[in-house]
């Protein structure tokens, strides 16, 4: 067994696999950026390096410093994790020069699998049944059209060297093809260097189906049953589940076995899944499920599949990677329940899923019965903008598909975060939606049905009133008012605006300034309510804070200018992104804060407006 490791990522990945291997007594090593120096990861692992400042361009993916710090520490293996450098088979080859231990696939495998159009050639070798298209060389724009039309429309035009949902086009009319085809190939040049496309049927019902298999060294490929991971937003998973609902034994078998295949095709050790897509018009059935691609490490959702299976995936990881044949044989292994898992973001619903950064002043998970937390950070902790915002994945068993749904919807509906925004209460309507509840969900539920999702149920007046109580004083509550007509309400600020909330209850001994109120997965502040706007935390008062630290890159207007609604005032860019700040009303500027340059962190005053003509 491998002695001690590295681990050449961050975040939940990274202490999802120091906690397997400390518990087979593997020494750990973690690697760390500037923005990382305080990260939960670094403070799990038995020793840590730093590897560069935070863009993951000039520290996670440099491979030099990963290996450089591989010597330092003295190192034998280097687990990737996924994202940043797991799938990069020059890497792997680099590790494997350096006479370290590569914890994945074979460099081969990687890159047989690397390009789409390729690897469904290799799928069609191996008798592996995949989407009707065009997997050509010629790339002419008018042949790629024909080619287009004989397959017949609804078509997807996808970059062979796509990913992540990028370099990819659908076209529902010839007319359309052009303008869809120069689009995505601008996209895959611009994130791939490469801008050759194949062309897919598109599927009317799509499913997402994908199958977990193992490899060894000795010859051994198993599978470890399926997963369901059509709940996307644009192309990205959202709820992962094992098994998939509607799968019968039969085409359990099939899929599976194909699936298998495919591994065998590539002579693949480790962990990697195999992705179908698959047409859920009819049910799922084996002749209307298709090969997609395959991914050559592990899963972000893998969880389900070690909660229904009882096998720890990372341990199977570091197993294979020692040499050893893998743990158990195909006839071992057995379904037991349903899992789901929920990928808990920092992001804004609200906001169109705009990033929320800051500090985690209040990391509160909920908890239950079959309940498991993958987290990278800690209550105190800081969300950065320079990685993916993933706070935790969430997890449920269950003995039933309800069971599992509902226990899932009982752990995100406690969870309180503060004052970092999150999709907590999306993912938890999501749970609720009629075609999730009956298993019924193509990949493009989110996009139908998001906007209703995304809002957010408001608290109810009964936490908010419970709330209210710890800020006002004791004795003071049954609407007293000196000189005055008694009154059984009271103005507060919610979020920065303001509600007018029964005056229930005792009130408090030692009444605060502001209390935070959960409810359904959804965090509020709730405060004693104050007259002057100009240091309210909502445009609703003409305050305009920025929502996430950036830098101000113009500014369109002046102090004393008149604007009306709508109004272009500002534009931040954050996040890589440039977001547009509008006037909330009518009004004037009355405070400008920033010239074009400037740094600002979250919820600086930018901008405040005064209305026109207040009430």
């Amino acid at each position: 067994m491998i002695r001690s490791l590295l681990i050449a990522n961050r975040g939940e990945i990274a202490c999802r696999i120091i906690r397997t291997a400390h518990r087979l007594g593997i020494r750990t090593v973690a690697v760390y950026s500037d923005a990382d120096a305080r990260a939960l990861h670094v403070r799990l692992a038995d020793e840590a390096v730093h590897i560069g400042p935070a863009p993951a361009r000039e520290s996670y993916l440099v491979g030099q410093r990963i290996l450089a710090a591989a010597r330092q520490t003295g190192a034998e293996a280097i687990h990737p994790g996924y994202g940043f450098l797991s799938e990069n088979a020059e890497f792997a080859q680099a590790v494997i020069d350096a006479g370290l231990v590569w914890v994945g696939p074979k460099p081969a495998s990687i890159t047989a699998m690397g390009l789409k159009d390729a690897a469904k050639k290799l799928m069609q070798a191996a008798g592996v049944p995949t989407t009707p298209g065009y997997l050509g060389e010629i790339q002419d724009a008018d042949h790629l059209a024909a080619e287009a039309g004989k397959i017949g429309y609804p078509v997807l035009i996808k970059a062979v060297a796509g990913g992540g949902g990028k370099g990819m086009r659908l076209v529902e009319r010839a007319e359309d093809f052009a303008d869809a085809l120069a689009s995505c190939r601008r996209e895959a040049a611009a994130s791939f260097g490469n801008d050759h496309v194949l062309i897919e049927k598109y599927i009317l019902s799509p499913r997402h189906i994908e199958v977990q298999v193992f490899g060894d060294s000795h010859g051994n490929v198993v599978h470890l049953f399926e997963r369901d991971c059509s709940l996307q937003r644009r192309h990205q998973k959202v709820i992962e589940e094992a098994p998939a609902p509607g799968m019968d034994a039969a085409t359990r078998e099939a899929v599976c076995a194909a699936a298998v295949r495919a591994a065998r095709a590539v002579d693949y050790e480790g962990a990697g899944t195999i992705e179908f897509i698959a047409d859920g018009s009819e049910g799922l059935r084996a002749d209307r499920i298709w090969f997609m691609e395959m991914n050559t490490r592990l899963q972000v959702e893998h969880p389900v599949t070690e909660a229904i299976t009882g096998q720890d995936l990372v341990e199977w990881q570091l197993r294979v990677a020692s040499g050893e044949a893998l743990p158990m044989r195909q006839d071992e292994l057995a379904i037991q329940g349903w899992a789901m898992e929920a990928r808990l973001y920092a992001e804004d619903p609200t906001k169109g899923f705009l990033p929320s950064i800051g500090q985690l002043e209040v990391l509160r998970f909920g908890m239950t019965d079959g309940g498991r937390i993958d987290t990278g950070v800690y209550e105190g902790a800081e969300v950065s903008p320079f990685y993916d915002p993933m706070i935790a994945k969430v997890i449920a068993l269950g003995t039933t598909r309800d069971m599992a749904r509902q226990r899932l919807g009982t752990m995100l509906r406690e969870t309180a975060i503060w004052p970092v925004k999150t999709n907590a209460a999306f993912l938890v309507k999501a749970l609720e939606h009629p075609d999730f509840v009956a298993g019924t969900v193509d990949t493009g539920l989110i996009g139908r049905d998001g906007a209703d999702l995304a809002a957010p149920p408001p608290p109810s007046e009964r936490a908010l009133a419970g709330a209210a109580m710890k800020l006002v004083q004791r004795g003071l509550v049954p609407g007293f008012r000196l000189n005055a007509a008694p009154r059984r309400t009271a103005p507060f600020r919610l979020d920065g605006e303001t509600v007018e909330l029964p005056l229930t209850g005792e009130g408090s001994e030692a009444p605060v300034a502001a209390t935070l109120v959960s409810e359904n997965g959804q965090t509020w502040q709730l405060a004693t309510w104050r007259r002057d706007g100009a240091h309210g935390a909502s445009a609703g008062d003409g305050a305009i804070l920025a929502p996430m630290p950036g830098k101000v890159i113009a500014v369109e207007v002046t102090a004393g200018q008149a604007v009306s609604k709508g109004q272009k005032l500002l534009t931040l860019e954050a996040m890589k992104m440039e977001h547009t700040l509008t006037a909330p009303f009518d009004g004037v500027v009355a405070e400008l804060t920033v010239t074009a340059g400037a740094q600002v962190q979250v919820e600086a005053l930018l901008v405040r407006i005064d209305e026109a003509n207040p009430d």
